[in-house]
């Protein structure tokens, strides 16, 4: 490793400030911008989208956010890697069908027709499960939208219900209907669009992809698609190593490699004997990551930073326990020159209350302090809520 470029720490913090777009001075234009800074945002919790976008964009506003996502349509929500909900910039939906959404969709499908057996729908799940996308699909035929509640009392095949772990105290009878429409939605055919609800809230209306985008691409093959996700990946979060993009990815690590050598990633060092890659003409690979000014940032439940890495360290410190929930999940992060040293909560009234974790000095507090009013001011009394609170976010929300 002696001729091989070592990356420092704090070079990786200044990259975070700048390619992330959450230095003040770096932030974006809009909102595809600022999704295209993080090559995807997690939408698994409906306000993280917009909270990723603010963070990044100054003066945006809820109705920027709609339109890109609803009416532009040049950001779209799809399940894909790690059976996760993203927003994807558009043009990146065709390298995320064919590899990382097509290895969850053949996943998911085997365990839907086995499920379908198993609480009683059909003897043969795998042809029920074809029937019940066939009587969705016609359905929505034409530009139809409904929401999962419509198509559960229109469409016969999506009125039923199975047994999940029968027997079991964990166990539960649940409708089939959204499993089938993850399937689809898994697969590209439909697509969750407009949000009937609140922005805090996902209702969405479902309708078909091709209605959605009008004539869709077709999908990269599955090779091509994991390496124009890992050089997306790499512009962004890269250095990386191995194991951080197969983690990300929810790919094989034969899958990473072979997409690593299509791309040309070059290794450097990270430290401690760790290899990390970037892309063949990234400054980085022969100069110095130019210093950013400190600054300081407010993070949303999942946000792409935080969950962008399997190796967190060089950003967590010792903090990683309590910012995560028991299943991995990042809950909201206070971020100063790099490095997570808290999270955010929202009082009764819904001001934005910050929770520091360690002594990060005036400099720091004041900044975190001018975010916090940004914040508050942006939400305007709304209240944010989460299904994944970290253990600080609890410790804070504690009397």
């Amino acid at each position: 490793m002696d001729d091989v470029r070592q990356i420092t720490v704090v070079e990786r913090r200044h990259r975070l400030g700048r390619r992330h777009a959450l230095a003040p001075a770096h932030r974006v234009a809009d909102a595809v911008e600022a999704t295209r800074a993080m090559t995807v945002l997690h939408a698994t919790e409906a306000p993280s989208v917009y909270l990723s976008v603010f963070a990044r964009v100054d003066a945006v506003t809820v109705a920027d956010v709609d339109r890109a996502l609803y009416d532009e349509r040049s950001l779209v929500k799809q399940l894909a890697m790690r059976r996760t909900l993203f927003v994807f910039p558009r043009d990146l939906l065709p390298a995320a069908w064919g590899s990382a959404s097509a290895r969850v969709a053949a996943a998911h499908r085997v365990r839907l027709a086995k499920d379908v057996e198993l609480g009683g729908l059909s003897d043969d799940g795998a042809a029920w499960v074809d029937a019940a996308e066939r009587a969705t699909l016609a359905h929505l035929a034409g530009g139809v939208e409904r929401s999962a509640q419509q198509l559960r009392e229109e469409v016969p095949a999506l009125a039923g219900r199975i047994e999940t772990s029968p027997g079991k105290s964990y166990g539960a009878n649940v409708p089939i209907a959204p499993r089938v429409l993850t399937q689809l939605g898994v697969e590209a055919k439909i697509v969750r669009g407009r949000n009937a609800g609140h922005w805090r809230t996902s209702r969405p209306q479902w309708t078909l992809m091709s209605s959605w985008l009008g004539e869709a691409p077709e999908p990269t093959k599955e090779r091509e698609g994991y390496a124009e996700l890992a050089r997306r990946w790499l512009a962004t979060f890269g250095p990386g190593t191995e194991g951080d993009l197969a983690w990300w990815l929810g790919s094989t690590k034969t899958a990473v490699r072979a997409a690593l050598a299509d791309v040309g990633a070059v290794e450097v060092g990270l430290g401690g004997g760790a290899t990390g890659w970037l892309l063949p003409d990234d400054p980085l690979v022969e100069e110095s990551e130019p210093e950013v000014a400190p600054w300081a940032a407010l993070l949303p439940v999942l946000d792409p930073t935080v969950m962008g890495w399997k190796e967190r360290d060089f950003y967590l410190g010792p903090h990683g326990p309590m910012l995560f929930d028991t299943n991995g999940n990042a809950g909201t992060t206070a971020w100063w020159d790099g490095r997570a040293v808290g999270c955010w909560v929202q009082d009764p009234d819904g001001v934005v209350v910050l929770h520091v974790l360690e002594d990060v000095g005036s400099e720091a507090r004041a900044a975190l302090a001018a975010e916090a009013a940004r914040l508050t001011g942006w939400l305007d009394g709304h209240r944010v809520s989460t299904v994944y609170p970290s253990i600080a976010m609890k410790s804070a929300l504690s009397p």
